[in-house]
């Protein structure tokens, strides 16, 4: 089977974790998802590209989450979450997935 990347482990886990959130109106929901892809991600991180990688992309992953809520009320919720999951899939692919 192959492996997902975790770029989009990471990215998914932004947008579903939005989804999630918005389409059951239950942030904790929301909350799980995201939570459980970043600590995926960040578990391909540290096997492909180290401790301190894993680290850094790990709080590019929470600020991403962090910075997408003012973002939103400049472009919008969805326009904000794919562009913070894009900007960690660039992140991930440049620290980690290339590598792997």
């Amino acid at each position: 089977m192959a492996k997902v990347p975790a770029a989009v482990v990471a990215a998914g886990g932004l947008v579903g974790g939005y989804g999630v959130a918005r389409w059951t109106r239950k942030r904790q929901l929301g909350g799980v998802v995201l939570a459980v892809a970043g600590v995926a991600a960040a578990q391909q991180w540290k096997r492909q590209a180290g401790g301190k990688a894993a680290g850094a992309l790990t709080v590019v992953y929470v600020a991403a989450f962090a910075g997408s809520h003012p973002l939103a009320k400049k472009v919008g919720a969805w326009p904000a979450v794919f562009g913070v999951a894009g900007a960690v899939a660039l992140a991930s692919w440049a620290v980690s997935d290339r590598r792997g």
